[in-house]
């Protein structure tokens, strides 16, 4: 079919399936306020002017897979009751597309975007797989769940969850009553994406996968984009009850401890547990899980981004999940983390979190300072102070005196050891040891090596709880 001048449908109601596939519209085509109440067929028609559904309603799916825009088009406050499909489609000189409302998925998988572009679209599913933007973008989303895979980035494009609804030239709001649930935007995939150019903001990360993005040391993150963080409960380690560590996680991560802790495979209309690891999409299978060398590259990069942003405190738990995936990478192929490197960071993971809990360097100190003045008290300490002796000649009829001045050696203690006394000269022991002074106190030679073995760890921890609160207040 083919319309060599002007197409007019403004206000045209089409009660049956719209069928206008690979149409060729020579002159401006016109759907203002046009209702389809079936589906509308416009798979790889030609648009070589001017292209305007404004207001226009779609009762059911909307089809513009392969159609090509060659001038100025307009989809501003159309709804879709179904889906919108513009896979493949070319637009040449779209400048803002939307606002839109879909109830279910907008596709704009290997659609090409030759100009620079602004696009609103409130929808339960954005899929921009292999999209081509070759000119800046700006893309305000609601209610989606973004997915980014493959996408080729010529220019800077920016992802922004909107807080309100959109509204249109003159002022008037959205409908958005085809979509329930909270509007927030989800990233679902950057995966294979060059992340140079790519900008998010306000979005929700949680289950976004980044393994196979390309440079995502360069990647913007602004405003309050989530990630997902531990799971909330109490475990057991052994015959010890343990708590996962607070902090923000990679969707990646999720999937490989769900992996190794073997959880079952929930049903898709199960929500998901707070308790539990979240599982990946093809779990239990290990040839698609990610395996820690992939997940802590992934951690190294993002941390790096957070850091060129100026956001310390945000890289910090990038850098504790990029500690954790070597620790436990125990591959035997060589290219796994050494025996020996991964029982230096378990010590490190146990001491101090890496040097990023401050709690747990504390409590540590805390202990060795204890153990310290018990030790002292018990044979650090000599019995009794040293007592002086003098010792001299004194000629017939007087005459001058002089002293030899000697000093016992400190003896080990017996008797009771823990009194008041002796505490106090424990602890002043003690706290001298932490900042490398030593406190002049007699010890005897147990003690002595009590001291230089508490002079060299307990100025150690203190300087792993110092650098864990400078991570977190870092600017």
């Amino acid at each position: 079919m083919q319309f060599l001048s002007y197409a007019g449908f403004s206000r045209v109601r089409f009660a049956g399936e719209a069928d206008f596939e690979m149409t060729q519209f020579s002159d401006d085509a016109v759907f203002i306020n046009a209702s389809f109440a079936g589906s509308a067929q416009f798979a790889k028609a030609r648009f070589s002017k001017e292209a305007l559904f404004d207001k226009s309603q779609f009762g059911e799916a909307a089809e513009f897979s392969g159609a090509e825009f060659l001038g100025y088009v307009n989809f501003r406050e159309v709804q879709v009751a179904e889906s919108a499909e513009f896979s493949e489609a070319r637009f040449a000189a779209l400048s803002f597309f939307g606002p839109l409302a879909c109830a279910r998925t907008v596709d704009l998988s290997a659609a090409v975007f030759e100009a620079p572009v602004t696009m609103e679209i409130a929808a339960r599913e954005v899929r921009c797989v292999r999209t081509r933007w070759e000119s800046t973008a700006t893309v305000r989303l609601r209610y989606a769940t973004l997915d980014l895979s493959g996408a080729v980035l010529s220019f800077p494009i920016s992802v922004t969850a909107h807080p309100s609804p959109f509204t249109a030239v003159n002022d008037d709001r959205l409908d958005e009553s085809l979509i329930s649930g909270p509007p927030a935007v989800n990233v679902a995939s950057v995966q294979g994406l060059d992340a140079a150019h790519l900008v998010l903001t306000d979005t929700d990360l949680s289950d976004c996968l980044f393994a196979g993005a390309f440079h995502l040391d360069q990647l913007r993150l602004e405003g309050r984009c989530t990630f997902a963080s531990t799971p909330v409960c109490w475990h057991r380690r052994g015959i010890l009850p343990v708590r996962w560590t607070r902090r923000r996680t990679l969707a990646e991560e999720h999937h490989w401890r769900a992996h190794c802790a073997d959880q079952p495979i929930p049903s898709p209309e199960q929500p998901h547990a707070a308790h539990l690891w979240r599982p990946g999409r093809y779990h239990p299978d290990p040839d698609l899980t990610p395996d820690p060398e992939d997940v802590a590259a992934v951690y190294r990069q993002l941390r790096k981004a957070f850091e060129d942003g100026k956001n310390e405190p945000g890289a910090a738990d990038f850098y504790y999940g990029e500690m954790e995936m070597r620790r436990h990478d125990r591959r035997d192929d060589g290219t796994g983390t050494p025996p020996g490197e991964r029982g230096l960071l378990h010590a490190y993971w146990l001491l101090s979190g890496y040097g990023l809990r401050a709690s747990r360097a504390l409590a540590w100190l805390l202990a060795a300072m204890s153990v310290t003045v018990l030790l002292l008290m018990l044979w650090g300490l000599p019995a009794e102070g040293p007592k002086q002796k003098a010792t001299g000649t004194v000629p017939a009829g007087g005459g001058k005196v002089s002293f030899v001045i000697d000093k016992e050696d400190p003896r080990n203690p017996t008797g009771n050891r823990f009194t008041v006394k002796r505490f106090d000269k424990a602890l002043s022991v003690t706290l001298n040891s932490v900042v490398f002074r030593s406190s002049g106190q007699d010890l005897t030679t147990a003690g002595t090596y009590i001291e230089m073995t508490s002079r060299l760890l307990e100025p150690a921890l203190l300087a792993l709880a110092v650098l864990a609160v400078r991570g977190r207040v870092k600017r």
